[in-house]
């Protein structure tokens, strides 16, 4: 499972064609007696989304500032020497001022340039969230520690509730706000989180300006879009081949020629919604097999051993493939896929009829064909 961040960012919005800002002026105050010729770090990230510096200054009477020009607004961040956290901030070009206690860098205060005015928005509202998330979690653990099972149970239930909650906010915020580039960073997590349906996605994306659209995070969703395109239901699935754990080499349409129905499951020893999900997988291999139902595991493993010791323990007794790369995988890569369990049930003649079937939907489906 990944570790997933919700951030911001995004679009130059101009007063007229004549005030477009040359380049960023970042003037930053500190409050609570920082000590001075304490270092400051401008971060960004790079391609592979590691953190990358941009450039260094000290804090000096309570402030410091840095300029320069960005071709593009950027989600960055300002770190302190030996200070907890970082101050997430849309770098772009105009006069950003932000404020902040040295102590509390995660209550920043940000404004002056419209994306992070847009961002300071959501993130005021996103706080309340995160603070009433912390609550909830503090309050689950001294109930266990307590042995209170039963706040517990209650505890972990209205937590699912808040889950949606949060969800909800993140959708609305980027409905409402289709210029903030924030807006497509929620957009591309909720797809990379299979949150929402694809074509609910595909609307939201639509939906943004075509500065967003344009922006670096707007061109991500726009490929993966582009590459979910050849996995849609009504599409014939993409061939592949892989090792086996014997060490042979199995390809799909080896798997789709022997019978009417096959699952591409993927999944990963380490992931516990595919562990907990693969007891229901059995039950409808070993009910529908005989009449023709396939399943064919794709790992996203990294140790044959742990791959090889999970296809024993919880008895899957089909064909299994993995290249053990994890996310790189050249199949998941194929299939466009960022997060697991995902699954694909093709029929006999390779195509695609539906995605991400799982419980009694996955039983309901294959029922309505096979029987």
């Amino acid at each position: 499972m990944k570790y997933v961040f919700v951030i911001a960012f995004g679009v130059l919005l101009l007063a007229s064609c004549n005030s477009e800002p040359k380049g960023y002026s970042l003037n930053v105050t500190v409050t609570g007696e920082p000590e001075n010729g304490t270092k400051i770090f401008l971060r960004t990230t790079d391609s592979l989304n590691q953190l990358v510096d941009l450039d260094t200054t000290t804090i000096e009477n309570g402030a410091f500032s840095f300029t320069g020009t960005q071709a593009q607004p950027k989600l960055s961040y300002l770190f302190m020497e030996s200070g907890r956290g970082n101050i997430p901030f849309i770098l772009e070009n105009g006069d950003i001022k932000i404020k902040f206690q040295k102590d509390s860098m995660t209550y920043a205060k940000l404004e002056g340039t419209h994306q992070n005015d847009l961002f300071m928005d959501f993130l005021d509202d996103s706080r309340v969230l995160s603070e009433k998330a912390m609550s909830m979690q503090n309050d689950m653990r001294m109930a266990a520690q307590q042995r209170d099972t039963a706040t517990v149970t209650a505890l972990r239930e209205e937590f699912i509730e808040f889950q949606e909650e949060a969800k909800n906010f993140n959708v609305e915020f980027a409905k409402n706000n289709p210029d903030a580039l924030i807006s497509a960073l929620i957009i591309g997590n909720l797809m990379a989180s299979k949150a929402l349906p694809h074509e609910e996605i595909k609307a939201m994306f639509e939906a943004l300006s075509p500065e967003v659209k344009a922006s670096e995070p707007g061109k991500q969703i726009k490929e993966q879009l582009d590459k979910m395109k050849s996995t849609e239901v009504g599409v014939k699935a993409p061939e592949f081949s892989a090792p086996t754990p014997e060490g042979d080499v199995l390809a799909l349409s080896d798997v789709t020629t022997k019978g009417k129905l096959t699952l591409v499951d993927f999944w990963a020893a380490w992931c516990r919604p595919c562990r907990e999900e693969n007891p229901n997988i059995v039950s409808v291999y070993q009910k529908y097999k005989d009449k023709g139902f396939n399943v064919i595991g794709v790992s996203l493993d990294a140790r044959a051993e742990d791959w090889k010791s999970a296809i024993e323990s919880d008895g899957l007794v089909w064909n299994h493939i993995s290249n053990l790369k994890r996310f790189q995988d050249p199949i998941a890569q194929l299939y466009n896929i960022n997060a697991i369990p995902a699954a694909f049930l093709l029929d006999e003649n390779g195509v695609i009829i539906a995605k991400d079937l799982r419980g009694p939907a996955l039983e309901q489906k294959v029922a309505e064909v096979l029987n």
